[in-house]
């Protein structure tokens, strides 16, 4: 090993090697919020107005596999339901980024970050536990590609803000989370598409 690469290695920044392969590193914005007790939230996708930008998060194509605990139970679902398996797959990353223990702060459990009034709906018993949560968040979102038609964008924005959001503004509600919600699911679902 050469002086310069024991020195990238130190500083954290080479390529992993997977079968000989480089995977480069991959960036995610962090951003920042206090809230009125004080208490410091951070996220990848900022779920309200006051959120700063924080730092840059380093990552690696690796992190793509998060999602490999869970495949069968993304299959099983998007097939008992059918919907799109990587269409959920992109949900459970924007929501939770494949951490089955994720609260939100208003209270959203699991992978599919379902909150509680959906979970006692939807007759789910522990929403923590990662083949219930991805059951029962696309038989929800089967529910809202059903209510809206088959309109994705609108679908999406409910499972954000609400069904009846969108029915009461007629579309994707104006609020900046729910837009950004659906720009990043519909992301995710296209890099998930292209493999």
């Amino acid at each position: 090993m050469d002086r310069r690469t024991s020195r990238l290695i130190l500083l954290g920044v080479a390529p992993f090697l997977l079968g000989g392969v480089a995977i480069f590193p991959a960036w995610a914005d962090i951003y920042r919020f206090v809230d009125k007790n004080g208490v410091v939230h951070f996220s990848n996708v900022p779920t309200r107005s006051g959120y700063t930008f924080y730092f840059r998060e380093k990552g690696s194509a690796l992190q793509r596999k998060a999602s490999v605990p869970y495949e069968a139970y993304i299959l099983e679902a998007a097939e008992k339901h059918g919907v799109d398996e990587k269409l959920v797959k992109a949900i459970i990353k924007v929501e939770s980024d494949f951490n089955p223990w994720a609260v939100s702060e208003k209270g959203a459990r699991g992978l599919m970050q379902l909150m509680p009034e959906n979970c006692r709906r939807l007759k789910l018993k522990n929403p923590f536990d990662p083949k219930e949560n991805i059951m029962a968040g696309t038989r929800f979102l089967k529910s809202l590609l059903e209510r809206f038609r088959g309109n994705l964008t609108l679908a999406l924005a409910a499972y954000n803000a609400g069904p009846e959001a969108v029915a009461r503004h007629r579309g994707v509600p104006p609020i900046q989370e729910t837009r950004a919600y659906v720009k990043k699911v519909l992301h995710y679902y296209r890099k998930y598409q292209k493999g």
